[in-house]
């Protein structure tokens, strides 16, 4: 069986009617908010992209995306989305949106390659936003400002879940900590990564850790990143390398850490070269995401994912993602669950 954490004693603390009327106010609220927040107008995303334009999310480089032939274009075929790291940045440049805006869509992805577990699903769900900005945006003091203003949208959510269900008491700091990866390896050397992030999580209850995708004195990155979309190599001012990183907050049922968003400042044409060329990558450069991005068609931005179906389950308080939405699980995991008052969907 998939890595499967049943927390002890556990019940859940609103039923199935309760729990699906506080996932529709948690989607509802939390994206009008967000879409203030940020200035982002909603924009129709598509569930799959033509393969071989480069515009599909590779994540780590490993996964296979869900692909299938199109009778009408002579069997050429399609990949299901990952994400929509690069398309976004397109349709910024499509709609001619202006430094300082964005847009943001509901993203629907299948990922088959996923290790099923308490967080992980064959199913994907986040909101994926992009905003154009400034040369002179491209700093990690205006990636923390952004990183600020959506914490202060998590933190909003939880106060109206608490206001409709009291038994959900607010755990959210007031403030989230900042720190790299490199400074989170220097803090825990003999930890693996996710131990340093659950160690760094339960400190200070929300962090974003910045930085991921290059190599660390160690010689591994903290986690994997594509080439082509997050800046992970530019210097920055403190001398630390990589303009993204990832926010989490500490989960109280699953008592570990909990990622809710990746997000970063994108690659401009000298970081996305030099990233290829790290990652052995540099055949991409005649595909059609990273011509026109090397052509000088598309905007400098930040963006990045926040997990539709993860933010429920953390406001909700629920032991698996599953309780959340409707997926496909191994047997034994449904066999599981249910003995021990886990309702999958």
């Amino acid at each position: 069986m998939s890595q499967l954490y049943i927390p002890q004693g556990y019940k859940p603390l609103l039923d199935l009617r309760e729990t699906e009327m506080g996932i529709h106010m948690i989607k509802e609220f939390f994206q009008q908010n967000l879409s203030a927040e940020l200035r982002l107008r909603r924009v129709t995303a598509p569930l799959f992209v033509l393969q071989g334009t480069g515009l599909n999310d590779d994540l780590n480089g490993v996964e296979r995306p869900v692909t299938f032939p199109i009778k009408d274009l002579g069997d050429r075929r399609a990949e299901v989305v990952h994400s929509l790291a690069k398309w976004k940045r397109m349709m910024l440049a499509d709609y001619d949106i202006p430094v300082g805006y964005g847009l943001y869509t509901d993203m629907n992805a299948i990922r088959s390659d996923e290790e099923l577990d308490n967080v992980h699903s064959l199913y994907v769900d986040q909101w994926d936003w992009e905003a154009s900005i400034s040369k002179e945006m491209r700093t990690i003091d205006f990636l923390k400002q952004v990183v600020r203003r959506i914490y202060a949208v998590i933190k909003r959510t939880e106060y109206v879940v608490y206001e409709r269900y009291p038994m959900l008491k607010p755990q959210l700091p007031e403030d989230i900590f900042f720190i790299t990866a490199q400074e989170l390896l220097d803090m825990y050397p003999t930890l693996t990564t996710k131990q340093r992030e659950d160690e760094i999580a339960k400190k200070y209850g929300a962090v974003f850790v910045m930085g991921i995708g290059g190599d660390l004195t160690n010689g591994e990155p903290h986690d994997g990143r594509a080439p082509d979309y997050d800046d992970w190599t530019t210097p920055t001012a403190a001398g630390q390398k990589g303009l993204n990183g990832d926010i989490l907050v500490w989960n109280s049922v699953l008592n570990r850490s909990f990622e809710l968003s990746s997000m970063g400042i994108r690659v401009d044409k000298e970081a996305l070269l030099r990233q290829l060329a790290i990652r052995g990558k540099e055949e991409r450069k005649e595909l059609y995401f990273h011509k026109r991005l090397l052509n000088d068609e598309l905007p400098l931005s930040i963006g990045g994912g926040i997990g539709q179906s993860r933010l429920c389950m953390f406001y909700l308080r629920k032991a698996h993602i599953g309780e959340i939405q409707a997926s496909i699980w191994p047997e034994d995991m449904r066999k599981s669950c249910s003995e021990n008052n886990i309702p999958l969907f």
